[in-house]
């Protein structure tokens, strides 16, 4: 787990001529172990900040530090960070437990220890009954489980979630929002939801 600090973030797309301002000054503080919402509208920079701290952007100004250690210049495998998309970004000629290990066999995991973990996350998500079945044949409450367990599985420092629920009903989102809640009670892990949606971000959420 990590603390995460933002100091000043600044984002500027085409510097100089046509620029975008798309993150300006932004500052935040999240405690190790705690579970907060990113809110605002569509184009507000909420997806460049991801960007930046997952290390897929880089940073035209200020920080990013993980534990008080500034992590700007870190790439993203030392970063030590997993997210989860709106478009659940599943392999689709690979079964749901290959999805699963796929993170873990690029680490060189052993096979035993791939077994294990893909089990324990399947059985804390209840998809234990799908592990041979493909994408396709899920419905979207079902690859959205597998999406957050792919990331899950990877033992991050810090879990980011974004937009994840947009795809499912109200009932469904809800339902999962409770199930993240329980998550994150297990795991205590430092997770971050974004979101648009003002309803869903007051639902279970620490700060916003």
């Amino acid at each position: 787990m990590s603390s995460l600090t933002i100091k000043n973030l600044n984002k500027i797309y085409n510097p100089g001529k046509n620029e975008v301002h798309a993150v300006k000054d932004f500052n935040l503080e999240i405690e190790d172990g705690e579970f907060v919402a990113l809110l605002g509208p569509s184009g507000c920079g909420k997806t460049s900040t991801l960007r930046m701290i997952v290390g897929l952007e880089s940073i035209t100004s200020g920080s990013i530090l993980f534990d008080d250690v500034e992590i700007n210049d870190f790439s993203p495998e030392q970063r030590n960070v997993a997210m989860a998309f709106e478009s659940y970004a599943l392999y689709p000629n690979f079964t749901i437990f290959e999805n699963l290990a796929f993170p873990l066999e690029v680490k060189k995991n052993s096979s035993s220890e791939i077994s294990k973990k893909v089990g324990e996350i399947a059985e804390m998500l209840q998809i234990t009954n799908i592990l041979e079945l493909k994408p396709n044949q899920l419905s979207g409450g079902q690859q959205q489980r597998v999406s957050l367990g792919r990331a899950l599985i990877r033992d991050p420092a810090v879990f980011i979630l974004d937009e994840v629920m947009s795809h499912l009903d109200a009932h469904l989102k809800f339902q999962m929002l409770f199930e993240l809640k329980k998550i994150h009670q297990t795991l205590k892990k430092t997770m971050i939801y974004v979101t648009h949606d003002q309803m869903e971000a007051q639902e279970i959420f620490n700060s916003l």
